[in-house]
C-alpha cells in the first residue's frame, strides 16, 4: 500500500476546507474603516499555517509506541514549563492581566497551555490503554483525575479559566471512550455543577436533593457516595469565597453572560455587540469583508475570540451553517478513526483530540451567541493564534498516524 492510500483523505480534506474558510475568515475580519490590530494577522496566519502542516507531517511519521513511551516525560516537561509560565509570563491581547504567554524580549513565543493539553491526552491515554479493565469505582478514577488536574490548576492561577475547563473537556472524554459507566462521570462531574448553582440557594437545594436521589439509585460504594456527597456540600459552601478569588474581569464576564444589560458600554459590551453582527446576517450575511459591526470595529476581538461573529454577520445562517457542518465532519471522521484505530492508546488519542476541539468549539460558538459564558478560548482554524494553530495541526498529525496504522490493517475508508 502506497503512502497516498494510506493517508485518511477524508481527514485531510475537512482539514483543509476549515483552514482555508477560516484563513478567508480572518483575512475579512481585518478589513475594517478605522485602525484595528487584526489589520495583517492573516499574513502571520499564514506563516504559522506553513510550521503547523510541516509539524502534523512529522507527528504523522512518529510510532505511536514511541509517543506511548514519552509521555511521562512529555507530561513531566509541560507541568515544569506550566510552572516557570507563573514565574515569567505575561499577557496579551484581551488577556492583558494574565499569565499565559511565555515572552523573550519582549515578543511572545506561545501559550505553553495548548501544547501542555496534547501532552494530557498522551498521559491519560497511556495510563488508560494499560489498565485491563476500565475504572470501575471512584476510587479508581482519582488517578486520571489527577492527571487532568494538575494541569489545569496551574492553568487556572494564570487565571486562563477558559483552557482549565478544555482540560476537563479531555478528561471525561477519554474516560467514556475508555468504559467508564456514564452514572460515575456524572457523579465525578456533580461538584463542578454544584459549584455553580450555589448562587442560587433554590437552585442548589434541588441539586443536592437530586445527588441525593441519584446516589440511593445507583448506590456507589458507601464512602463513595458520601465523599460525592460531601464534595457537593462543600462546593456549596465554598462558592462565595471562590467567587471573591476570581479577577475583577471574570466576575464581570460571569455577571455579563447572565445579562449584557446590566453594563452595556462595559462588560456587557462584547457579548451585544456580537449578537448585534450575528442577527444582522440574516439568512445570507451582509457579504465578505462588508460586516457593519465588523468594519467599524464595533465587534471586539473580532479575529480572535469573536471571530465565529464575523461569519454569522458576512456569511449569514448559511455561512453558519457550513461552518458548524465542517466542525462536525470533522468530529466525525475524528471518531471513526478512534473506532478504527489497531490498539487501545492510539484509540484514546485521537478521542481525546475529539474532547479538545468539541470543548473548544462548543464554548467558543456558545459564548458569541450568550448561551456560555465568556472563557477567550480560541475556534480551531479560525481564531488568529500561532500556538493554538499549531497544536491543532500536531493532534491532526497524531490522527493521521493512527488512521495510516488502521488503514495498514485492512480497513478501508468510509
Amino acid at each position: 500500500m502506497s503512502l497516498r492510500e494510506r493517508v485518511d483523505r477524508s481527514l485531510v480534506m475537512v482539514v483543509l476546507a476549515l483552514t482555508v474558510y477560516g484563513l478567508a475568515v480572518l483575512y475579512s475580519a481585518g478589513q475594517t474603516d478605522v485602525p484595528s490590530a487584526a489589520a495583517s494577522v492573516w499574513q502571520r496566519q499564514l506563516a504559522w499555517l506553513a510550521i503547523g502542516i510541516v509539524a502534523a507531517v512529522l507527528m504523522q511519521r512518529v510510532s505511536p509506541r514511541l509517543l506511548e513511551w514519552v509521555a511521562p516525560a512529555l507530561y513531566a516537561a509541560g507541568i515544569l514549563v506550566l510552572l516557570l509560565t507563573l514565574v515569567v509570563g505575561t499577557g496579551g491581547g484581551t488577556a492583558a492581566s494574565t499569565k499565559s504567554w511565555i515572552a523573550v524580549g519582549g515578543h511572545r513565543l506561545g501559550q505553553p497551555s495548548e501544547f501542555v493539553k496534547l501532552a494530557v491526552i498522551l498521559m491519560l491515554a497511556r495510563y488508560l490503554a494499560g489498565r485491563r479493565e476500565p475504572p470501575a469505582t471512584l476510587r479508581e478514577l482519582l488517578v486520571p483525575v489527577a492527571i487532568a488536574a494538575v494541569p489545569a490548576g496551574l492553568v487556572a492561577i494564570q487565571p486562563d479559566l477558559g483552557s482549565a475547563l478544555v482540560f476537563a473537556g479531555i478528561l471525561f472524554a477519554m474516560l467514556f471512550w475508555a468504559g467508564v459507566r456514564v452514572p460515575h462521570l456524572v457523579l465525578l462531574a456533580s461538584p463542578v455543577v454544584s459549584l455553580v448553582l450555589a448562587f442560587s440557594a433554590w437552585t442548589w437545594g434541588a441539586w443536592i436533593f437530586l445527588i441525593g436521589g441519584l446516589l440511593a439509585l445507583w448506590r456507589p460504594y458507601v464512602w463513595e457516595g458520601l465523599a460525592v456527597l460531601a464534595a457537593n456540600v462543600g462546593m456549596g459552601i465554598l462558592a462565595l469565597p471562590l467567587w471573591e478569588r476570581l479577577a475583577v474581569y471574570q466576575q464581570n464576564r460571569f455577571l455579563s453572560f447572565l445579562n449584557p444589560e446590566l453594563d452595556p458600554r462595559a462588560t456587557g459590551w462584547h457579548i451585544i455587540q456580537s449578537k448585534i453582527a450575528i442577527g444582522s446576517g440574516g439568512w445570507l450575511g451582509q457579504g465578505f469583508t462588508q460586516g457593519t459591526q465588523k468594519r467599524l470595529a464595533f465587534l471586539p476581538a473580532q479575529h480572535t475570540d469573536f471571530v465565529f461573529s464575523v461569519v454569522g454577520e458576512e456569511m449569514g445562517f448559511v455561512g453558519v451553517l457550513v461552518a458548524l457542518a465542517l466542525f462536525f465532519a470533522l468530529l466525525a471522521v475524528l471518531v471513526r478513526v478512534a473506532r478504527r484505530a489497531p490498539e487501545p492508546f492510539g484509540s484514546l488519542v485521537v478521542f481525546g483530540v475529539v474532547g479538545l476541539l468539541f470543548t473548544h468549539i462548543f464554548e467558543n460558538v456558545g459564548m458569541t451567541a450568550n448561551v456560555m459564558p465568556i472563557t477567550g478560548i480560541p475556534l480551531p482554524f479560525f481564531s488568529y493564534g500561532g500556538s493554538f494553530l499549531l497544536a491543532c495541526f500536531t493532534a491532526v498529525g497524531l490522527s493521521l498516524r493512527v488512521a495510516r496504522e488502521g488503514r495498514e490493517l485492512g480497513y478501508r475508508e468510509f
